[in-house]
């Protein structure tokens, strides 16, 4: 019996593809209430199964009240307004238990414009990927405010110092204090590229410009850089295992991912810092090791989520670091897991493939 109420195909007018195809649930009623169709997405996210719903009034079986408690079916008025009106824009409703979803209507007329409804066709999702969204931006509002505060806060303090109070520090006392605001400027500059960079991995719109990129120098590079901004020159190690295949990447990225990896392990690792790349079947696979405490494995599909910090590791960061280092690494067809080290903490392995693509 259920097989016959639930995917049938949807009304004339909407196409032939069955409803339990669809992944928002879908109500079909008629102008008086009555359910005439229910799809599997809708018994799920209800828990009312289409042999209590079919033929029953919507009012009984899906008893919608939005959030002033009033009754849904009651507030939308299908046969009421004006004739011109063909849809109610999505809302979130609750269900007797508490549960939230949100709910859009359309109205079905015929004819088509102005005519009388003669069905209403209602689509469910689950409120908890909007309600996640919410939370995910409002996290980035507040990251962005608190990781720009602390340099603009500087910038501002001393550059107000110098212009009031110029003549009366000597030049070592200026440069200190100009370097200061570079570095802080610096820190804006990288807080606002991470963010560009999480937009365009979200959307789907990286740009990969190729070139042929020698991983071991990039690699030596950003050590260097680090032992000049003042970490022991003995924190870092660079293994490269056998000989490696050409690899046409983006170099920016690839320096951005080192980067990242590399302020990750020095920040929450311990001991010495290990780069190790090594060839594979396919391509190049690199590995960033240190000897802190490590990731529990529960953990692993969770740090490269956005805002990730782990319970216990030490604050800093905007916690977007290792899913920028993700979205890169797969816009150039690689991969990238963590794992427990051979000497104890995290390794964090990437690979990319080899070789020059057709149009480079």
């Amino acid at each position: 019996m259920q097989g016959e109420k639930t995917g049938q195909p949807l009304p004339s007018g909407a196409g032939s593809i069955p409803i339990d195809d669809l992944p928002d649930g879908v109500i079909v009623v008629d102008r008086t209430g009555r359910v005439l169709s229910v799809n599997r997405a809708a018994t799920r996210l209800t828990g009312v199964p289409p042999d209590r719903a079919v033929g029953a009034d919507i009012r009984d079986v899906f008893p919608f009240r939005d959030a002033d408690g009033r009754e849904w079916w009651k507030w939308l008025d299908p046969c009421g307004g004006l004739r011109t009106r063909t849809r109610q824009p999505e809302c979130t409703v609750q269900m007797p238990g508490g549960q939230e979803l949100l709910l859009a209507a359309r109205l079905v007329r015929e004819p088509e414009r102005g005519g009388d409804v003669v069905r209403v066709v209602v689509t469910l999702r689950h409120a908890a990927a909007r309600a996640r969204l919410e939370r995910s931006r409002a996290d980035l509002v507040s990251t962005v405010a608190h990781e720009l505060r602390s340099p603009l806060t500087s910038v501002k303090g001393f550059t107000a110092t110098l212009l009031a109070k110029w003549n009366r520090f000597t030049d070592d006392q200026k440069l200190v204090m100009l370097e200061t605001v570079n570095a802080d400027a610096d820190r804006v500059t990288r807080l606002i590229t991470d963010l560009l960079d999480v937009s365009r991995i979200e959307a789907g719109r990286l740009q990969i410009r190729r070139q042929l990129v020698d991983l071991p120098s990039r690699a030596r590079r950003l050590i260097a850089g680090r032992v000049a901004a003042g970490e022991p020159e003995d924190r870092f190690r660079l293994e490269v295992r056998g000989e490696l295949p050409e690899t046409w990447l983006d170099q920016d990225k690839m320096d951005q991912i080192l980067g990242n990896l590399l302020e990750n392990a020095v920040r929450h690792g311990r001991g010495t810092v290990t780069i190790v790349m090594e060839p594979i079947e396919w391509g190049v696979a690199v590995s960033v090791r240190d000897q802190g405490e490590g990731i529990a494995p529960e953990m692993a599909t969770r740090v490269f989520r956005q805002f990730w910090r782990g319970q216990g590791r030490r604050r800093g960061g905007t916690g977007l670091g290792l899913f920028i280092v993700k979205g890169l690494v797969e816009a150039h067809g690689g991969t990238v897991t963590v794992q427990r080290a051979p000497e104890g903490g995290a390794e964090f392995r990437f690979t990319v493939p080899a070789g020059k693509p057709d149009f480079a």
